[in-house]
């Protein structure tokens, strides 16, 4: 395959994955759609857990005064969401880790995780300092993730 039709094809590829995503009716709807086609990549398990995750992340966002927008893209192939304009939070990363289900991935170097782990101990399975894992299995405790969620996004300020 040449170039050219390579390009049309990742594009038909991502235009496809898009739909597919936008099918899950996501809130809010996704506005690129290289974060569209990494949902769609997600085993069909892991999916609505992830996209109960993304939905929490900008819910909580929302309710957080002063923070600012939140940016959806990719880092590492896996959404991540960000803080741009005023830089108050840490890097929240959503995938699926090696030991299988989905996770909420938080910079290693923070006490975002360690924070939350002195909080919940034994309520969530953790990936060290670095991911809260879920087993999809089970619906994690809203409550308690928000805590997680808004320590991420605001972990600058503190």
């Amino acid at each position: 395959m040449g170039p050219a039709k390579w390009h049309i094809a990742r594009g038909i590829a991502r235009v496809t994955a898009l739909r597919q995503c936008q099918a899950m009716t996501p809130t809010p709807p996704f506005d690129c759609p290289d974060v569209a086609a990494a949902f769609a990549r997600f085993p069909d398990a892991a999916r609505p857990g992830i996209m109960a995750l993304r939905a929490q992340i900008f819910a909580v966002a929302a309710d957080i005064p002063g923070m600012g927008p939140v940016q959806e893209t990719l880092k590492w192939g896996q959404p991540a969401y960000l803080t741009p304009t005023t830089r108050a939070g840490s890097t929240l990363r959503l995938g699926v880790p090696k030991s299988g289900g989905y996770a909420i991935f938080a910079h290693c170097q923070t006490t975002i995780i360690a924070d939350f782990r002195a909080l919940f101990g034994p309520d969530f399975t953790y990936d060290g300092n670095r991911a809260v894992v879920f087993d999809g299995a089970t619906t994690p405790d809203p409550d308690k993730l928000r805590i997680l969620i808004a320590s991420a996004l605001t972990y600058h300020l503190n």
